[in-house]
């Protein structure tokens, strides 16, 4: 039977391994909860949302500016805040709430390539109050690798459908098919071309010899003397305009033609007034029926009486339509121009005066 000293002794021993056991753990602690500052450190709880996940796991780390200040305590789906469903809570501690902002801005970052994700808040533009327990801090979206992978895939896709179209262009140069195989492949275009090019180098040589139209107009001087005589020409006459001479120049600078017109002007108003008041002739004729009436009746009167010469009634009639009316009057006419010159010529043959006396 062990005596009590051996007793105390083992009491002791277990004991001792009680306290470092529990000593132990207490380091342990420390080095789990050295992320958020310690376990006695103060700590505040914030929120933030995002669109998606994008793999973030509990327990996940909290950086500011990429130094871990903390973790992530749960992760959950709130429907009611859209566009960003996915509440994360994270739980900060130690010197690092000092460089919070309720300004601050969360986002999912991936450590390195295959690395897991975790949140970065930065407060680089942050200038609001420091954020109480339980705030909610703004969020962004940064591209994340599967996005990256995403679109690099749709540009490879767009990539590999443009080199097949590019293989169907080249396809169809190499067969002589369409409007840019045969510019390749035709050798009589390689003549044409040559030929519009020996013809347009027969033309520039000719112009710079002053051949032709525009061979002058290059390099014939008088051309240029004329134009600038021509513009001589005309800055006199703009000079004369301005200083009123001519009759141009009166239409531009004598105000008496402005009062001429103007009177004109109220003149025609006065005369259409007058006429759309049925005075004068004009006013009657536009506006008085009877006036009216008796002019159409008048000119129904003519009417008849042309139609009556035209149909040969009357003596006017006769005149206008039967030759023989105009034979008997021409010669008629021209036996009394005779029997005229006659008495002109011998008046006493014609005229005898005899006296008889009683």
């Amino acid at each position: 039977m062990p005596s009590r000293k051996e007793i105390q002794w083992s009491q002791l021993k277990v004991g001792a391994l009680v306290v470092a056991g529990a000593a132990i753990l207490i380091f342990l602690i420390f080095l789990m909860s050295g992320s958020s500052g310690g376990l006695f450190s103060k700590k505040i709880i914030l929120r933030t949302y995002f669109v998606s996940a994008s793999g973030l796991t509990r327990g996940a780390p909290v950086t500011i500016e990429d130094v871990t200040v903390g973790n992530i305590t749960k992760i959950r789906l709130v429907p009611s805040h859209n566009p960003t469903p996915v509440e994360v809570t994270m739980r900060i501690g130690g010197d690092a709430i000092g460089m919070l902002h309720t300004d601050s801005v969360t986002s999912i970052a991936q450590a390195g390539v295959l690395g897991n994700n975790y949140v970065n808040i930065t407060s680089e533009h942050a200038t609001g109050p420091q954020p109480k327990n339980n705030a909610e801090l703004p969020s962004s979206t940064v591209t994340s690798i599967q996005q990256v992978v995403d679109t690099s895939q749709d540009a490879l896709q767009q990539a590999t459908t443009l080199m097949k179209k590019a293989n169907g262009l080249m396809d169809s140069l190499n067969s002589s098919q369409g409007t840019a195989g045969k510019l390749l492949h035709d050798p009589e275009l390689y003549n044409h071309l040559t030929q519009l090019s020996a013809n347009l180098e027969t033309i520039t040589k000719n112009i710079n010899q002053g051949n032709g139209t525009l061979g002058k107009l290059i390099k014939d001087g008088t051309l240029y003397a004329k134009l600038n005589a021509t513009v001589d020409q005309l800055h006199n006459i703009t000079d004369g305009l301005n200083e009123g001479k001519g009759t141009a120049g009166k239409l531009l600078k004598d105000d008496s033609l402005y009062n001429n017109l103007n009177s004109a002007a109220a003149n025609t108003n006065k005369l259409i007034a007058g006429i759309n008041n049925g005075e004068g002739g004009l006013g009657k004729l536009a506006k008085d029926p009877h006036f009216a009436a008796q002019l159409d009746g008048a000119v129904t009167n003519l009417n008849n009486l042309l139609s009556g010469i035209n149909a040969g009634k009357g003596t006017i009639g006769q005149l206008a339509v039967n030759r023989a009316v105009y034979d008997h009057l021409d010669a008629t006419l021209a036996e009394s121009q005779q029997l005229v010159k006659a008495i002109h010529d011998n008046p006493k043959k014609y005229f005898v005066i005899r006296l008889k006396l009683f």
